[in-house]
Formats: C-alpha cells, sequence, structure tokens
C-alpha cells in the first residue's frame, strides 16, 4: 500500500470564524432591599418594574485565546467583588485577568453592594445582612454564568458598527430646569452607539453588544429596574427573536437622559437607543472583524490630593446645610484618623485594553466623563470604543478641566464613595498615559 500524503491548507481570513458562547441570569433580588445611586431615598425597594439581568459572551479566537464580556444592571460592581469573580474565573477556567471585562449599565434602580456608598444611607444590621448575601450570591451567579457561556460556544461571525442617538445631555453645561426650552445644548458629548453584532453559520442574530455614554437615572423610584438601558434591551429582544442585547455603559459620567423622571421617557429613551441599533442592523453597517484576540489589564495608583485635617471634618460636620452623607463620611474619616489609620494616598485604578480583530476598545474604571472618550478617539480614532463603569466603581474620574472647575464630579462626589480625598489634578494624563502604555503592549 503507497504512502498518501494530505496537505492542509491554513484557512483564510474569510474562512476563519470565532467562537461565539452566550448566558444571561436574572439577577433581581427575591426580598426587599435598599437600593443604589439617590441618597434621597430613605427606604428599600417595593417592587419591580422588570427584571435587572446579568449576561455574558465568551469570544474564542482562531488561536483558541478567550475573552468574557459581562454587562450587568447594577449600579457597579466594587473592586473587592470583581477581584473576587476574577479570582474564581481564573481558578476554575484559567481565564487570565486581562481576559475578563465586568461591566455595570449604571442603573440607579438596583441593589447597594457590598463595599459601596458607605456614608449615603442609614442601614441598619438586618439590611446591610441582606447586602451581604446578595453580593455573596450574585459572585456565584456570575461565575456560574461564564461558566455556562463557555459550555455553549459555536463558530459564529462577529462585526461592528456604529449608529447615533441623542438623548444625552452634558449636565454641567446646561440646566436640567430649562432642557426644554433650550434651542441648543453646550459642553462636549459623545451621540456614539457602538455596536458589536454575533450572527452564527445559518446567518441568524445571535447577539447584539451595544454602548451607550449617558446616566441610567431616567427614573427614582423604588422599584427594580434597567431604567432605559433594561427597556432598549427588552425592546432590541422582542425585535430579534433568539438574540441576546447587551448593554455597556460608556464614559457617560457628566451626560444625563433629559428630560427625565418618567415611566414614559425611560421607555422612550429605550426605544431611541434600541431604534439606533436597529437602523444600523437594517442597513447592514458593519464591518467584519477577523477571529483575533489582543488584551491586556494593569492598575494604576491613581493619586488623591491632600487629605483634609481634622479641623475641615469638624466644620463639615457642624455645617446645618451640609447633606447628611457628607457629615457621616466626615465623621468616619475622623474615626480613621483617631485610631490612627493612614488614610489611602492614591487608588489603584483598573484600565483595560482589548482589540477584537481590528476593532479597539478601552475598558476603564470608575464614573467616567465623557472627555475621556472624546481624548481617547482623538488618538486612536473615533471608531474606538471607550467603556466606562468597567472592573471597578470607585469613584467620578473628572477630567482635569472639571477638577479646576469643581462641583459634584469634581470635588465633592468622592465622599459618595467613601474616599478620604478628592483626585489630585493630573489624573487625566496618568489615564491616557497608561492607555497609550496598554495599546502599545498589545501591539508587540
Amino acid at each position: 500500500m503507497g504512502l498518501v500524503l494530505l496537505c492542509y491548507t491554513p484557512l483564510s481570513a474569510q474562512e476563519q470564524t470565532w467562537k461565539v458562547g452566550l448566558a444571561k441570569r436574572m439577577i433581581t433580588p427575591k426580598t426587599s432591599m435598599w437600593m443604589a445611586g439617590y441618597a434621597t431615598r430613605n427606604k428599600p425597594s417595593s417592587g419591580k418594574m422588570h427584571d435587572l439581568w446579568a449576561k455574558a459572551m465568551v469570544m474564542e479566537d482562531a488561536n483558541g485565546k478567550q475573552l468574557v464580556l459581562i454587562s450587568t444592571d447594577l449600579l457597579g460592581i466594587p473592586r473587592e467583588i470583581a477581584k473576587n469573580v476574577c479570582a474564581k474565573l481564573e481558578n476554575a477556567f484559567g481565564l487570565s485577568r486581562e481576559a475578563i471585562v465586568l461591566n455595570s449599565s449604571h442603573t440607579h434602580s438596583a441593589p447597594v453592594l457590598a463595599g459601596a456608598l458607605h456614608d449615603i444611607y442609614e442601614i441598619d444590621e438586618v439590611e446591610q445582612g441582606k447586602i451581604q448575601a446578595y453580593s455573596a450570591w450574585l459572585v456565584n451567579e456570575l461565575v456560574g454564568l461564564v461558566k455556562e457561556a463557555l459550555h455553549h460556544k459555536k463558530s459564529a461571525k462577529v462585526a461592528v458598527g456604529s449608529g447615533l442617538a441623542r438623548f444625552q445631555v452634558n449636565r454641567r453645561n446646561n440646566k436640567e430646569s430649562e432642557i426644554t426650552t433650550l434651542s441648543a445644548l453646550n459642553g462636549p458629548s459623545d451621540y456614539a452607539v457602538p455596536i458589536i453584532k454575533v450572527m452564527d453559520g445559518h446567518r441568524n442574530l445571535m447577539a447584539l453588544l451595544v454602548s451607550y455614554a449617558c446616566h441610567a437615572t431616567v427614573l427614582d423610584g423604588y422599584e427594580w429596574s434597567g431604567d432605559y438601558v433594561g427597556f432598549a434591551q427588552l425592546e432590541l429582544e422582542n425585535r430579534y427573536d433568539g438574540c441576546q442585547a447587551m448593554f455597556f455603559q460608556g464614559a457617560g459620567a457628566d451626560q444625563n437622559p433629559l428630560p427625565r423622571k418618567s415611566l414614559a421617557r425611560a421607555r422612550q429613551y429605550g426605544k431611541v437607543l434600541a431604534a439606533a441599533v436597529e437602523q444600523v442592523v437594517e442597513d447592514n453597517e458593519f464591518q467584519p472583524l477577523e477571529p483575533q484576540l489582543k488584551m491586556a489589564f494593569r492598575e494604576i495608583q491613581l493619586p488623591l490630593a491632600k487629605i483634609a485635617d481634622k479641623v475641615y471634618f469638624e466644620q463639615l460636620i457642624a455645617k446645618n446645610e451640609a447633606p447628611a452623607y457628607t457629615k457621616k463620611w466626615a465623621k468616619r474619616m475622623m474615626g480613621r484618623m483617631q485610631k490612627g489609620e493612614q488614610l489611602e494616598r492614591s487608588y489603584p485604578y483598573p484600565i483595560q485594553c482589548v482589540q477584537l480583530g481590528n476593532q479597539l476598545v478601552f475598558a476603564l474604571g470608575g464614573e467616567l466623563v465623557v472627555q475621556y472618550a472624546l481624548d481617547l478617539k482623538k488618538v486612536y480614532g473615533k471608531q474606538t470604543i471607550v467603556f466606562g463603569y468597567s472592573n471597578d466603581v470607585m469613584a467620578y474620574i473628572p477630567s482635569d478641566k472639571i477638577l479646576e472647575e469643581g462641583g459634584y464630579e469634581g470635588d465633592t462626589s468622592q465622599m459618595v464613595y467613601g474616599l478620604p480625598a478628592k483626585w489630585q489634578k493630573g489624573i487625566e494624563k496618568h489615564i491616557i498615559t497608561a492607555c497609550t502604555e496598554l495599546y502599545r503592549t498589545i501591539q508587540k
């Protein structure tokens, strides 16, 4: 019998495909709990408008490298919860830290999580127990979610496009009370709606990953909901049967949906966002992404400004018109100082850079203002995708201009999150420089 030689020709770029696995889990609390986001709330939740969800997409490239993208209907995932989830995923599935992106929609109608919003609410031991129990349960749900997605991978084509929606308003430069009478809006904004589309081998739509830079603060009641983001995802999943819609919050810390404060408005903005996605899908305005992944993750020490002295804290506590949470924060800081604790002088800030084919994505932590997205797009192109609220939400991340101007985002928001001081001027350069260094790392 003669020897038969079999020659294998490598697959062309057109023939190569991604492998994509999807999963979703309902994460609506099963009991009444305190809700995150508004300091004016004075009681736990009462019912739901619609369910909260965590969703996962696992992407595997032609070389077997994997990326996990997790979206959540939450205000923000604190660092310790994110670290716990990532450690469990590494132990169970060998997923390295740079391969995991955790994002929160920043809905203000989700539960308070452990390790966040220390001083806003008067939470007793019973309610604190609920928060701890839910947070522990959430970690296990997110790990189980990824496990499910890993086990359901199949060949897929991935493409990227971008739509447009204009209901975000720069809240620092436009008065909310005057919004219906303004003929022009002031301040920087970013109206882009980046979309990543996933289709199976039969050209069926599997998933739509959507981003937008705008606070999820249309609603301020006591019912669980994903706000306009939740309505947008429901709209898309109803429109495209069998499709998993996922939302990743952008650099929307200084962007509000205006006007707001009504259920009808939340539905309206959800439909507007969904319509922006539908336009791109129906017109097929997408560019295919080759199945190649590059990833990097780093924490940088972001410096805080000089810590205030005891006199400042005492004056704040004695100030009649000061909000209750600022006094509570001041008392806690003073208590730490009296115990001899060293207050933090910096914070480990997470920066992540991912490239899907030729599509560049930056995932940055905290409540990121829109200027960061605009700055990165100037350097890397307008098609660059920038997520905020990723991997840890520890405070607002203002630009240097906002730090100089002051106001809530620049001067006092750190109290909400429990940091001992505002950021030091110059953090904008620190973050953009770190993004540049990470980008260079993945290009080697």
